[in-house]
């Protein structure tokens, strides 16, 4: 490659000031030889301009706010309206790239005619415990997305040309409920665009918190999850991934208290695919022998989430 892109880092962020620095300082200390902004998007929270103080020759550092929809949606979408690059990357405040992440992403995308978006694999941190994650492909299309969620294309993997994101496929979706799985919608609707590229090596590394689930929670990530399920009617062409995602909705409506939904859901689920373990779990934690906070907490030890 002889002319490398310009690059803008998109960080949203809402009360964590030093993971946050943490994930800028990271961002500026990449290896990539051209040219890298950040910029740095304040959701519901006060603006710190002293993170300008972190920029590094090349590297500047920007703080804005998010004008958009109040919360992760809107967030990452005014900084990517407000980005200049020639690329857009997306990193979560609490989560940190990893030495040589973005020139690796940069030539995969160069390397691959067409191609729209790269990703890669990821180290989830959590409770002391840090697994890798990491997908054995290269290419990813709708198809497979449909069938599996596929944990390892976290957000803060993500590289995007500009031109898809604002005269392609588009901006995150802003009205999905709660702005829950806006990630994966965002993936099936670039992956309708074209095959999404892969790296096979973990180079962002994802910290997991512990935090309580509350009932409104579980109700806004089930009706995201019908959503979801109403906007892409291609799930009905993959049976085990529209159980997955009716499982998901299942468990969630188990964890609310909802046990009435949370077997209706789970009946849904076991029609369409009898071995999708979500639909146990629901059932399990719908009759009080399961508590969900612990499934949770086994699951992310693992590195993984329902």
């Amino acid at each position: 490659m002889t002319a490398y892109p310009s690059v803008s880092a998109v960080l949203p962020t809402r009360d964590r000031p030093e993971l946050l620095r943490a994930a800028v300082r990271a961002v500026v200390a990449q290896d990539y030889p051209g040219p890298v902004e950040v910029v740095v998007v304040y959701d519901q929270s006060d603006p710190d301009p002293s993170l300008g103080q972190l920029a590094g020759p090349g590297r500047p550092v920007r703080v804005v706010t998010n004008t958009r929809t109040p919360g992760l949606a809107g967030a990452r979408n005014s900084g990517t309206l407000a980005a200049a690059g020639d690329l857009v990357a997306f990193c979560d405040d609490d989560d940190q790239w990893l030495p040589g992440k973005l020139a690796a992403q940069v030539d995969a995308l160069a390397a691959v005619p067409g191609a729209e978006f790269v990703s890669c694999g990821i180290r989830v941190s959590y409770d002391g415990h840090t697994v890798e994650r990491v997908l054995e492909r290269d290419s990813i299309s709708l198809a497979d997305l449909l069938r599996d969620r596929m944990t390892e294309l976290h957000p803060s993997t993500f590289l995007i040309r500009a031109a898809a994101l604002r005269d392609g496929f588009g901006l995150v979706d802003e009205e999905i409920p709660g702005s829950y799985a806006e990630d994966y919608e965002f993936l099936l609707r670039a992956a309708r665009s074209a095959p999404l590229v892969n790296l096979r090596t973990p180079y962002v590394l994802v910290r997991w918190h512990r935090r309580s689930y509350f009932a409104q929670r579980w109700d806004t990530i089930a009706e995201a999850l019908q959503w979801l399920l109403d906007r892409y009617p291609e799930f009905g062409t993959q049976p085990a991934g529209e159980a997955r995602v009716a499982g998901q909705i299942a468990f969630a409506r188990a964890a609310s208290g909802d046990r009435r939904g949370a077997v209706s859901w789970a009946r849904r689920t076991i029609r369409r695919n009898p071995r999708e373990p979500r639909a146990y779990l629901a059932l399990a934690v719908a009759g009080r022998v399961l508590r969900a906070d612990a499934v949770l907490r086994t699951l992310h030890r693992r590195g993984r989430g329902i």
